[in-house]
């Protein structure tokens, strides 16, 4: 079976090499995204894997079905981009990775977290300057501190996991309490009152029609002043011009974003040579007290394995029939 990833970088090639050898399918690296335009690129593979800035749309869905794909496979946990009803009109299985690495993304909003507050970033650059004043970088003790985590699944769970560690006060919100955080010491909130009670709030919830712009400038006015907020989940759970607001208000006293509602035109690629045509990240850029990461979040060793093993694991069981005993990672 042949196989055409696209949005491939020299990371991904190496890791799905590697870990082909056990399955033996022809892979295919195409470094552009896939959309409208890119499509027609795929020629006699049967599956098609893809990452989080891809556009699955019903249009490209159709013309895959016509070039005899059968098989999508997300090398993501999200699935936000893919017309699943499209897919399932046309008789093509939809797989994701759903728990790659809990943990990856987890540490990283808490390095954010740590980075901001004791702004080790400036830091470092005043020393390689020979400026070793402490002027400027104040922080705040994180222990004691009371810590608002929306969406307690798989990597909400472990950055709940970890903050409790600190002796934070966590408090969480979900459609579904997790018993076993409960059990722990996490308290559920209704989100009216976790924004108001939270000095550190982070996000780690899926992106839908319900959780849409969640981060907004009625949700930022229910926070306490100075508040951090963190998001390592998706780019479009926050209004962004809404948190630019907050920044200048004082509403928001940290901002640490590793995703972007329109990170697909900027992350993964290296623009240093040229003029960003995006007055809203360049924005964001120049305020002192936010932190921007290009969705490093997932970005260990561990997770990369197991994205490729499981990614195409998943492919070998719908190709064999198997998807049904298989179904870690099915999404159809």
């Amino acid at each position: 079976m042949k196989i055409t990833f696209f949005s491939t970088q020299p990371y991904d090639k190496d890791f799905f090499i590697k870990y082909n050898k056990d399955f033996g399918f022809e892979l295919e690296f195409i470094e552009a995204g896939l959309d409208e335009s890119t499509v027609d690129i795929v020629k006699k593979s049967e599956a098609v894997c893809v990452f989080v800035n891809d556009k699955v749309t019903k249009n490209v869905i159709e013309s895959l079905a016509s070039k005899g794909v059968h098989i999508i496979a997300l090398r993501c946990a999200g699935f936000n981009n893919v017309d699943l009803n499209a897919a399932k009109e046309n008789n093509i299985k939809v797989c994701r990775v759903p728990a790659y690495s809990p943990e990856a993304v987890a540490e990283h909003a808490v390095a954010m977290i740590l980075t901001l507050n004791r702004k080790t970033h400036k830091a470092y650059n005043r020393v390689r300057e020979q400026n070793f004043s402490l002027n400027g970088l104040l922080g705040f003790d994180i222990h004691g501190k009371t810590i608002g985590v929306i969406g307690t699944g798989n990597i909400g769970k472990a950055f709940c996991k970890i903050m409790m560690g600190f002796g934070c006060r966590v408090l969480a919100f979900d459609l579904i309490a997790n018993k076993e955080l409960e059990e722990a010491g996490v308290q559920y909130l209704p989100l009216t009152d976790l924004l108001a009670e939270s000095d550190i709030i982070s996000l780690h919830s899926p992106l839908n029609e319900q959780t849409y712009n969640l981060i907004n400038n009625e949700t930022i006015d229910l926070m306490k002043p100075g508040v951090m907020l963190i998001n390592t989940s998706r780019g479009g759970l926050v209004d962004t011009k809404a948190a630019i607001a907050g920044l200048k208000s004082g509403k928001l006293g940290y901002l640490g974003i590793d995703v972007y509602e329109q990170e697909e035109k900027l992350f993964f690629r290296d623009l240093s040579a040229g003029i960003i045509d995006d007055d809203v990240i360049s924005l964001l850029i120049s305020f002192p007290n936010v932190l921007i990461t290009a969705h490093q979040g997932f970005f260990t060793r561990e997770a990369l394995t197991k994205i490729a093993v499981t990614t195409l694991s998943n492919i070998s069981s719908i190709a064999k029939g198997d998807d049904q005993k298989n179904n870690s990672g099915l999404v159809i």
